[in-house]
């Protein structure tokens, strides 16, 4: 339960007539388990688009351009497995997080007969949003892309098209970290292929390229001589020299864009998960103080439970949030004497000590 600060008293309404019961329809029944979560978002089903087609570029590039035609097998075979393996986690906790639900409150509970049910208790209030028409717990916020209240919202974003909330903080995680450990990793190898076929394999391969059009017999037999050479600068890129060179600098672009913004964003979440202090609530700390629960508590209740490998498994779940009892939708005023010094009228003050008066805080 939640201690509300004393100048959102102000805020506070105290009469029935405020909930507009008509204007809120009873939540639909719970759909079945396993029931998919997608937010329909142009922009959002574009940027995930946009996601996939990068790290699909990035495989094209390195196995096609670089590890494919290597002479070196063990290389080729051990960076491929790295690669891919890390690539596949990435996509797979991308959609994990795009189709998790974040842990959405239930759309339009905030009912009068709910409201009743929870009696409430002189000094004890709920939050409504008047939104989505729901009663919003403790830590939810509402997402105006979502349209709906999500519990722990850290932030809604665009590359998964969806919130990071309570049930899908862990795959966002995963998600940035293994994004980040796949930029690092092709821009290794592109400075290795730099320094091994620039000199001398992509010399002979211009060379080639430039004789044949001379059509001289001269030009022919010197063709002839450089076959031998060729065969090997063939295997360090079957792309000319030009085209190479434009797929590797901008895989670069990308990989180096890429390391630089997941590694920001997967420090924030590591940051704010032991903080146990969401985006938005870092934002309102000075507003809204709350008591944190301990660094090591918070990871594991959001990477499910104590450290393993699946930690690092996108198919595992993370610990499953208690069901929301009648405590959890109610607040507590953080004293009563102070909300008696706020500015309200005799009436409102009157208002307040009767037990039957129903409390809600519109946010």
């Amino acid at each position: 339960m939640m201690l509300i600060p004393t100048h959102h008293f102000r805020d506070i309404e105290r009469k029935p007539e405020y909930l507009q019961p008509e204007k809120c329809v009873p939540p639909p029944h719970p759909g079945p388990v396993g029931t998919m979560w997608f937010i329909r978002d142009g922009c959002g089903i574009a940027c995930a688009i946009v996601t996939w087609f990068l790290v699909l570029y990035a495989e094209f590039v390195v196995l096609f351009v670089m590890l494919i035609p290597s002479r070196d097998y063990v290389y080729s075979v051990i960076n491929g497995i790295v690669f891919n393996l890390l690539a596949f986690l990435a996509l797979a906790s991308h959609c994990r997080a795009m189709l998790t639900d974040p842990g959405a409150v239930p759309k339009g509970n905030a009912t009068k007969e709910f409201i009743e049910s929870l009696q409430l208790k002189p000094g004890q209030v709920v939050y409504k949003c008047p939104k989505c028409c729901s009663i919003k717990p403790d830590r939810a916020h509402h997402c105006s892309v979502c349209k709906r209240c999500i519990r722990k919202m850290d932030h809604h974003c665009p590359w998964v098209n969806n919130c990071v909330g309570e049930n899908n903080q862990k795959y966002f995680v995963l998600f940035t970290m293994y994004i980040a450990l796949i930029s690092l990793h092709a821009l290794i190898m592109v400075g290795f292929h730099f320094l091994h076929c620039f000199e001398e394999d992509w010399t002979n391969q211009q060379q080639a390229y430039r004789l044949p059009r001379e059509g001289t017999a001269e030009a022919r037999t010197s063709l002839h001589e450089i076959k031998q050479p060729l065969k090997s600068s063939t295997e360090c890129s079957s792309f000319s020299p030009p085209t190479t060179v434009i797929l590797l600098i901008l895989l670069c672009f990308e990989g180096l864009l890429f390391l630089i913004f997941t590694s920001v964003m997967f420090g924030t979440q590591v940051h704010s998960i032991c903080t146990d202090e969401t985006g938005i609530e870092r934002l309102k700390r000075k507003h809204q103080p709350r008591e944190r629960r301990a660094s090591w508590k918070s990871v594991k209740e959001t990477f499910g439970g104590d450290f393993s490998p699946n930690w690092f498994n996108p198919f595992s779940r993370p610990c499953d949030p208690e069901p929301l009892s009648d405590r959890d939708w109610v607040r507590q005023v953080a004293s009563l004497s102070d909300m008696d010094n706020t500015e309200t009228t005799e009436e409102q003050s009157e208002e307040r000590k009767d037990e039957d008066s129903v409390e809600v805080i519109d946010e």
